[in-house]
């Protein structure tokens, strides 16, 4: 196989990346020496690779501090309206290479590194993961943050240092082993802890009700450090602040309650209070009621309100007088975006600091409250929605019940007047529900305590609006919204996909970075055969890197030419990655009965993490690394099918996989995935998408059009008929189908498991008997779908045709324009287009 052009000989070909002048690489080197000397206090002699990075990193970092400095100065003088996102999770990848490209500076590092002999991709390879999220939700944020500074908008990203972020997944004898992601084992040059922000966080106790107001007493502190890591915009001189929160304890913890010879103890148990920030939940679309996770939600809530009060109230840069005491402007200077419900104590905190602490009365602190906080919803599976039991508030939070109660008596005040004698519809509407243990509806209370409710693609806006907030959006209907996620083009197109990037920026320049729609201009070029030419160019050299990259990873050789069948996410039921394994099996029969046919040739690549506890998907990965064992030693079968594991999928990995895929698998029960995003990345990147009517997909069809994009199966309306009429039937079909049946007989008959016949009999019995994805219905259309899929792979030209449709439209799925909308629909603010002076420059 020929080796692909070196990323540093592609970057030196690209103008879209920055210049890299004299005087900037030598004064690069410069930099990149003296932080080796005085940071890292190493010579060439003894300095390792990790070195080297630091050393590049903080060099590249000296470039972020005097913008954002100078940015957080332009924000104090002209005191807009800020932007709050709070989030459980912000999914931010590495950060080096994204620092480069937005500040324009890749070019000269890359020239910098070169002439110092060292290797910009290892260097970039020591850098670990920031992995404090577990999928979509977290990447989100992350993504938003970038959107948000590149449209100069004053916001600030608030969530929790994990120490240990999502595990690291390693695959022993084909099943999932986790490890720790001790990802600040070496130090995390992006972050700087600010000890003079520190905050302190309560928790437990009780409540003492006097005349002039509630006192919440006895209570115990935990103290929250803020680490404030930097978010440049794109070439705009705006750096904006991620400020993540870490517990520690007080000094006097545990002493207070210990005579002398527990001093030992006391200091030992320090670690109980730091433990709020310690790990991440690795659990995606799930609510685990948990003590821990229920400290972590207020932990960031309560010491987010403090930094955004505290700064509410000094106007002005540098200046620590209280100017601003008035709380019914809270609302014309801050907007709080609640990420899911994972902040929604962000509610009954804002009321406890409003009606307790500033003594304002609850009417009007109430509408304060409503005015500044918005929420976004990210799922309808109902075992993700959190609802915590009353006993635990009652124990940590005590206040905050007592609040919960008298949002909830107030409000179901307004839905009787609303509604005067519908006692049911009471009952449906209360945020706290009766049962087993009376729990608190946390999706409930953010509709109620926000003024505006939003889905993240326009099927899951309705779905929301038609079924489980129905009775809510009957009351208040102007609050709901829809806000259809988006992705930043900067780290998914530009810094992963250079040689894409460069031959979209030769036809109609390098606007569309900054203003994604601009991609439509790729239309003209349609039928111009060196432009198709091109594209599938630069798709094949990202197969060839990929591949090599596997065959390093996982010695199974890849052939270059066969179609890169690519399903990366969280494994789940509802994301069925049970259907595409059924894909594969009944591909590889058909391959085998007929052996001397023309098949199109498919290297299946399916990657993605299983929550810990999660038994069932922890069972479809070793299902799908035994068809591996099974097809990939098959001599018949020989390159002409392949089936790979992608081990620990993470955001760097995705970097790599989205550029070379071919085919996306976006196969989830309609009316299941809220949005998706992993699916617009793959489409800015070429790969053609084979998926349900669900989610983003929906509007993916439409701005690509639906000869571009390969859907089958059922819509939200048979979904929903079918449960209607009787509900599904697995063994109908497989009674029906005898290409499922072969597979469904070869998975539990132990062809796949030789050694253990019966290993997958749970994963057939859920499949035959409790499948509430209904797996077998879109089977058949799926195989339909599928084979169209390999005869257009046979006629490349008429593929990449489709590929440049896809890019073309995939301007609507930038997270620049989801943010433009959060911006002027649910914030009101403005986003700008206009840079700030550089450092060097004089001031505005």
């Amino acid at each position: 196989m020929s080796k692909p052009l070196s990323d540093h000989d592609k970057k030196k070909q690209i103008s879209v990346r920055g210049l890299a002048g004299v005087e900037n690489v030598a004064d690069l080197k410069l930099n990149f020496n003296r932080h080796l000397h005085f940071t890292l206090v190493k010579d060439r002699n003894v300095a390792t690779k990790r070195d080297y990075y630091f050393a590049l990193a903080n060099t590249v970092r000296d470039h972020l501090v005097g913008r954002w400095i100078r940015t957080q100065q332009h924000y104090y003088e002209k005191d807009p309206k800020r932007v709050y996102y709070i989030s459980l999770e912000f999914y931010m990848g590495r950060t080096l290479q994204n620092t480069m490209v937005n500040l324009g500076l890749e070019n000269a590092c890359d020239e910098a590194t070169y002439q110092l002999g060292l290797d910009m991709e290892e260097l970039q390879d020591m850098e670990e993961d920031a992995g404090l999220g577990n999928g979509g939700l977290g990447r989100l944020a992350a993504c938003f943050l970038d959107s948000m500074a590149t449209l100069g908008l004053a916001a600030y990203g608030y969530g929790i240092r994990y120490e240990f972020g999502i595990f690291n997944q390693k695959i022993q004898n084909g099943w999932q082993v986790e490890e720790a992601d001790d990802w600040l084992r070496y130090g995390n040059p992006w972050e700087k802890a600010r000890p003079e922000y520190m905050r302190p966080v309560q928790f437990y106790g009780r409540t003492e009700h006097h005349p002039d107001g509630v006192k919440w007493v006895d209570t115990q502190t935990v103290l929250a450090l803020p680490y404030d890591t930097p978010i440049p915009g794109y070439k705009n001189n705006y750096v904006n602040t991620m400020r993540l929160w870490s517990a520690k304890a007080p000094c006097d913890f545990n002493l207070k309650d210990f005579n002398v010879g527990g001093y030992i103890q006391a200091v030992l148990d320090r670690n109980l209070a730091e433990n709020i920030s310690r790990v991440l939940y690795p659990n995606d679309n799930f609510f685990e009621g948990k003590e821990l996770r229920l400290k972590q939600e207020y932990f960031v809530v309560s010491a987010t309100l403090q930094d955004i009060i505290r700064r509410f109230k000094v106007s002005k840069f540098g200046s620590r007088e209280i100017v601003r005491t008035d709380f019914s402007r809270l609302p014309e200077k801050v907007a709080i975006q609640l990420n899911d419900t994972h902040p929604a104590m962000a509610i009954p905190e804002l009321m406890r600091v409003l009606v307790d602490e500033e003594k304002l009365g609850w009417d009007e602190a109430w509408a304060i409250c409503v005015a500044t906080c918005a929420y976004t919803n990210h799922t309808v599976l109902p075992e993700a929605l959190e609802r915590w039991p009353i006993s635990l508030f009652a124990h940590l939070l005590p206040r905050h019940l007592e609040i919960v109660y008298e949002i909830n008596r107030r409000h179901l005040e307004n839905v009787a007047a609303h509604f005067p004698g519908d006692v049911d519809r009471l009952r449906r509407m209360s945020l706290i529900e009766e049962g087993g243990q009376k729990t608190i509806n946390m999706a409930f209370m953010c509709i109620v305590g926000a003024h505006a409710v939003n889905g993240v693609a326009r099927i899951h806006s309705d779905i929301l609006k038609a079924t489980i907030f129905k009775d809510f959006y009957e009351m208040e209907p102007d609050k709901f919204q829809n806000k259809t996620n988006g992705i930043t083009p900067r780290r998914f197109l530009l810094m992963c996909n250079p040689g894409l990037s460069e031959v979209i920026a030769e036809r109609i320049g390098d606007g569309f970075v900054r203003d994604l729609d601009q991609l439509k201009g790729l239309l003209a070029y349609v039928d111009d055969e060196s432009f198709i030419r091109d594209i599938a160019k630069v798709k094949q050299e990202n197969k060839l890197k990929f591949a090599v990259h596997l065959e390093d990873h996982y010695k199974v050789k890849i052939n270059p030419n066969s179609m890169f069948d690519i399903q990366v996410k969280r494994i789940h039921e509802y994301k069925r990655q049970l259907l595409n394994c059924l894909h594969i099996i009944t591909y590889f029969n058909r391959i085998k009965k007929e052996p001397n046919k023309q098949w199109t040739p498919r290297t299946v690549m399916i990657g993605g993490k299983a929550a810990p506890g999660y038994h069932t998907a922890k069972m479809i990965i070793r299902l799908i690394t035994a068809i591996g064992e099974v097809v990939n030693n098959d001599a018949v079968i020989g390159d002409r099918l392949k089936v790979i594991f992608l081990e620990n999928y993470r955001v760097t990995l995705a970097e790599k996989a989205v550029p070379a895929a071919d085919l996306s698998e976006q196969i989830s029960t309609a009316g299941t995935e809220a949005s998706g995003t992993g699916n617009m990345k793959f489409m800015l990147n070429g790969a053609l998408t084979i998926g349900t009517m669900d989610g983003a997909n929906v509007e993916m069809a439409e701005e690509a059009g639906m000869d571009n994009i390969f859907i089958f199966g059922m819509r939200v309306e048979d979904v929903d008929a079918m449960d209607r009429s009787g509900g599904y039937c697995a063994q109908s079909y497989y009674d029906r189908i005898p290409e499922l049946k072969q597979a469904m007989d070869q998975i539990s008959g132990g062809f796949f498991s030789p050694k253990e016949p019966e290993l997958f009999k749970e994963i057939v019995d859920l499949l035959m008997h409790h499948d509430r994805f209904k797996v077998f219905a879109d089977y058949e259309d799926y195989m339909k779908c599928q084979e169209k899929v390999n005869e257009l792979y046979k006629d490349p030209k008429e593929w990449t045709k489709k590929a440049i449709y896809n890019i073309a439209g995939s301007g609507k799925f930038s997270s620049d324009r989801t943010i433009s909308q959060y911006a002027h629909e649910i914030w009101g603010m403005e986003p700008t287009m206009e840079s700030l002076p550089a450092p060097d420059e004089k001031p505005l």
